[in-house]
């Protein structure tokens, strides 16, 4: 996240961010042997992920522009799933899943302003996405409520909050997403750029397992 400004893939992304990803992930699988892991390439280097993702053993990977194009802060980004999906069955990564942003973060949706987020949805299900994240407008920014409660129960995928998910505002997004992706709020005073603080982390975890026991059994 700090190799700014990104890059588009058409803007030549060079082998060496490939190859570097490549050593950090295998460092993290070796780490943590037995938990599930995925990568995310930015900006929006979905083949490069998933060819990561295949030689380094991870189940997933985070994808931009799966469906519909928009406007992002790197440019344009154009609709992949097409090639991306039969590039994973080229390179027979097929034990990789794509998980893909809707309606994602630091972009201008204005293009697809007559799209609604349901509508996006159900052409990312139809085109064979295996999960959808729903972020709010910036990283840090929480997903609009409204969003989440739009899709809950409309799709067959697994909802997944994918920005400003905090302790104070779990309670309230708890019933709506099957998981999330927590970055910023694990960080010293929740900001993104600063070190991660275990404190924050275990307070957060604290505060998940409080609302798993109130699960009927």
């Amino acid at each position: 996240m700090h190799d700014i400004p990104y890059m588009r893939p058409n803007d030549g992304v060079g082998p060496e961010i490939t190859a570097a990803m490549t050593r950090v992930a295998l460092a993290v699988r070796e780490t943590v042997p037995n938990v599930p892991c995925g990568v995310q390439i930015l900006a929006g280097c979905n083949k490069e992920a998933l060819a990561v993702a295949k030689v380094c053993q991870l189940q997933f990977i985070r994808a931009e522009g799966f469906v519909f194009g928009h406007i992002a802060d790197e440019g344009f980004t154009d609709a992949c799933a097409g090639t991306l999906l039969r590039y994973r069955k080229q390179i027979d990564a097929y034990d990789v899943l794509v998980i893909t942003d809707i309606k994602k973060k630091h972009s201008s949706h204005a293009i697809t302003a007559d799209v609604s987020i349901a509508e996006t949805a159900h052409a990312a299900e139809f085109f064979l996405s295996d999960g959808l994240i729903i972020t709010g407008s910036s990283t840090g920014s929480s997903a609009e409520l409204s969003d989440l409660q739009a899709l809950h129960g409309k799709t067959t995928l697994p909802l997944i909050i994918g920005s400003g998910l905090t302790l104070e505002n779990l309670p309230s997004y708890w019933k709506l997403a099957n998981a999330a992706i927590v970055g910023s709020h694990f960080k010293i005073k929740g900001n993104w750029n600063a070190d991660l603080c275990r404190k924050r982390v275990q307070a957060f975890m604290n505060g998940v397992d409080t609302l798993r026991r109130q699960l009927p059994s």
